[in-house]
């Protein structure tokens, strides 16, 4: 409880304010659930779409040991899914994946790396796709397409865990184990509702061209390390909504508030986004939100 207190003093934890009120809840919209970093749950009734889930959320101290799956908190969180989409192979992106997809017989979709991290766990060949992205994937009446991408230079410049994934690792993993491989955005066509998904600090501007968006998931720490982040993306995109995400810490257990990623300015990423004429909506972890087309 103390700790918490000082994180809030010390801006540590977003203020309560920074998050948006819940907009017009309707049968026909689109639930959007956030689960921390870069996971979310896309929704109907007809359809459950999950993106990069992370909820163990292990300790900093406990990295350089195999990662174990928190097999209880996903059955809790995440009890239905059809498809899981990932955006890249580290760890804090792909490590429940395999694991969601037993538990609900989801369908896990990716590059390369992505499925030999689907083999290693054990996951079936009915149960993995691999995409070189750029084509649509039929999802019941969704369609989604993988958009080649480029991970952010985050630690020192640098790329963290550069390479791909050539055969299936040891698994349990350990964390250097699991390198990016091919990064990809998602574009999730729902029919009504058209959502890109950027998980990663950088991305290719030719890859979004011609492609429009009615809501942008967007990597928060991506301001940065690439210059005119939110303006290339709102130019490139046109969204009518910005959802900020992987703006807190991989590290915080996923019950507990969260904590910021060091570096992150997430008021001024909100300020960003409404100079350049987007509506942000800001979500607290676990946090619930509907869209649809007005």
């Amino acid at each position: 409880m103390i700790g918490q207190v000082v994180r809030r003093v010390l801006k540590l934890k977003p203020e309560p304010h920074l998050y948006s009120a819940p907009l017009t809840q309707t049968e026909e919209g689109i639930e959007l659930t956030y689960l921390g970093t870069a996971g979310f749950i896309i929704k109907n009734q007809q359809r459950t779409i999950v993106l990069d889930p992370y909820l163990s959320r292990i300790g900093l101290t406990e990295l350089l040991r195999p990662l174990h799956t928190n097999t209880a908190l996903l059955k809790k969180y995440i009890p239905v899914a059809d498809e899981v989409l990932i955006g890249h192979a580290h760890y804090d992106h792909i490590l429940d994946a395999p694991d969601l997809c037993k538990q609900t017989g989801a369908r896990l979709i990716g590059s390369r790396a992505t499925c030999m991290v689907g083999r290693a766990a054990g996951l079936p060949e009915s149960q993995l796709v691999e995409t070189k992205g750029r084509e649509d994937i039929v999802c019941g009446a969704w369609t989604v397409r993988g958009l080649p991408s480029i991970h952010g230079k985050a630690i020192m410049g640098r790329i963290p865990i550069p390479g791909d994934i050539l055969s299936p690792p040891v698994w349990p993993p350990k964390m250097l184990d699991l390198k990016h491989g091919l990064v990809l955005n998602w574009l999730v066509d729902t029919g009504s509702l058209k959502i890109v998904h950027i998980d990663s600090a950088d991305f290719i501007p030719e890859e979004l061209k011609n492609v429009r968006a009615d809501v942008v998931c967007l990597c928060a720490i991506g301001r940065k390390y690439r210059p005119n982040y939110v303006k290339d993306v709102v130019t490139l995109l046109q969204p009518k909504w910005i959802v900020p995400c992987h703006w807190d810490t991989m590290f915080t257990p996923y019950e507990q508030d969260p904590d910021y990623i060091p570096g992150v300015d997430l008021a001024g990423f909100i300020e960003e986004i409404k100079e350049a004429g987007v509506e942000p909506i800001v979500m607290p972890m676990r946090g619930k939100q509907w869209f649809h087309r007005s």
